[in-house]
């Protein structure tokens, strides 16, 4: 996704809270936290991958499947690739 190279920035700094919320599940395991804790840290870190999720598929419909200058073959695959990737993200 080229176009991705401008939201990279973005993308990137949403990724690394990512990363971060990851450590501090991982950091609570060794800790022994409870239960609770742990599974409001995992719930956060699901609700963020899931927000990244939705931006990249916003991003790829609006510049793969409703772009006004693709023609017909350019939006097939565009949605081919979208069902690919959300069928295999709903497993």
């Amino acid at each position: 996704m080229a176009h991705t190279k401008t939201d990279k920035t973005r993308l990137a700094g949403r990724i690394r809270r990512i990363v971060g919320q990851l450590g501090a599940i991982e950091r609570a395991l060794d800790e022994e936290a409870g239960c609770s804790e742990v599974l409001q840290q995992v719930a956060a870190a699901r609700g963020a991958i899931n927000g990244l999720m939705e931006e990249l598929i916003l991003d790829h419909l609006k510049h793969h499947v409703a772009g006004p200058d693709l023609d017909a073959a350019s939006r097939a695959a565009g949605v081919e690739e979208l069902v690919a990737v959300i069928r295999r993200y709903a497993k």
